[in-house]
């Protein structure tokens, strides 16, 4: 039986006359990574990412449906292949969205570059999560609400496990949510790390240092202790003043304008700036709030 599986696949192959040598090897290789790509591109976190598995299954079938009408089982190989062959068509209807993108990609000038350029959309991506930051303090600074945001990378030195798991993209909206007066985790700390939420109502250990001023409250002081205990860097938007300040290495600094915080948090995220950061208008933070004096 073996030997007849054997000789019927020897028997597809011989029509194609290949001698196999390096240039064998390396035209797989080629199809492989042209395959991986697509797959990276076009596949991969999609809703057609699942279907991707019952395509082999299919092309499993289709072999074993070969294999049956090679052994004179021609009813079930032929019900078989057809199946295949009309699940197979139907593949169009379900891959439509993604190959409507890859026409569109195939489309641009430069899709070459983008083909193996992955940097500027992590950048994007990563730029946005500092904008989202941005328009949420905007609102907590006009209104006076008050947020303890902690950025780290590192969370095997933190106590985002204390609080409530999100895991949830970064967005202007979950923000405001999780902040607003009267809601459940609105008191604690929101841990971010990249482009996640991972964790908010975390509890932050206070700082213990007496010569801190009494005016600074207890988000101010969570914000300190945490950053004495850790690398992370901690956002505090003050309830009575709508002051916005980042604590670092236990130092606490308050800003005046978005666009110098703006600058600071993508130092603190690792992003590059972008070159439309300087067109842009700068946004006194004075100019939409309040200053209450102690």
């Amino acid at each position: 039986m073996i030997s007849e599986i054997s000789a019927y696949f020897q028997s597809l192959i011989a029509p194609m006359d290949l001698a196999f040598n390096w240039t064998n090897l390396v035209e797989i290789c080629v199809i492989i990574a042209i395959l991986w790509l697509f797959y990276q591109k076009f596949i991969k976190n999609t809703q057609s990412e699942k279907f991707v598995k019952g395509a082999f299954f299919l092309v499993f079938l289709w072999i074993f449906s070969e294999i049956l009408i090679r052994f004179d089982l021609k009813i079930i190989g032929v019900f078989l292949k057809s199946v295949v062959t009309l699940v197979a068509l139907s593949l169009i209807v379900i891959f439509q969205p993604e190959l409507r993108r890859l026409l569109g990609f195939l489309g641009q000038v430069d899709f070459i570059n983008k083909l193996f350029d992955n940097s500027k959309k992590t950048d994007s991506k990563r730029i946005d999560v500092v904008k989202e930051i941005i328009e949420a303090v905007k609102y907590f600074s006009k209104s006076h609400t008050g947020a303890l945001i902690v950025f780290q990378d590192d969370l095997s030195n933190t106590y985002y496990d204390v609080g409530t798991e999100l895991n949830a993209d970064v967005s202007t909206e979950l923000l405001l949510t999780i902040f607003h007066p009267n809601t459940p985790l609105h008191d604690g700390a929101v841990v971010i790390n990249g482009d996640k939420i991972i964790s908010a109502g975390v509890l932050l250990p206070l700082t213990e240092d007496p010569k801190l001023s009494w005016k600074y409250g207890t988000r101010h002081r969570a914000a300190i202790g945490m950053s004495e205990v850790s690398d992370a860097a901690c956002l505090v938007v003050s309830e009575e003043t709508g002051d916005v300040s980042v604590c670092i290495d236990g130092t606490l600094k308050r800003y005046e304008d978005l666009v110098t915080l703006k600058t600071d948090l993508e130092n603190i995220l690792g992003i590059k700036p972008s070159d439309e950061d300087g067109k842009k208008t700068v946004f006194k933070i004075n100019n939409f709030i309040t200053i209450k004096k102690k």
